[in-house]
């Protein structure tokens, strides 16, 4: 093997990576949030929110809200839950 202070190169090193399984539960002592964007429009979206919401009938009474007052019918929904990874075996 060369003296890697002599010939200034670095050893190389070999590294070898296992996979294992990841499993992302959602956690059951947090609530999933509930939100929805109007995106209805032809020159630009509405845009107005109906804010973080815990349960997903509010969320379709804010939507049912927005509609009747204003008569858009077009909305972008964003569920979130905090996940929790389980790792499994190593493969």
């Amino acid at each position: 093997m060369p003296d890697t202070a002599a010939t200034s190169t670095p050893a190389r090193k070999r590294y070898r990576f296992r996979e294992y399984h990841v499993t992302a539960v959602v956690d059951p002592m947090t609530l999933p949030t509930f939100e929805a964007v109007c995106v209805t429009g032809e020159d630009h979206d509405c845009g107005a929110t109906s804010g973080e919401l815990h349960a997903e009938g509010e969320l379709t009474r804010w939507i049912a809200e927005h509609c009747a007052q204003t008569g858009h019918d077009f909305y972008h929904r964003t569920t979130r839950a905090t996940l929790r990874a389980e790792p499994g075996a190593w493969q």
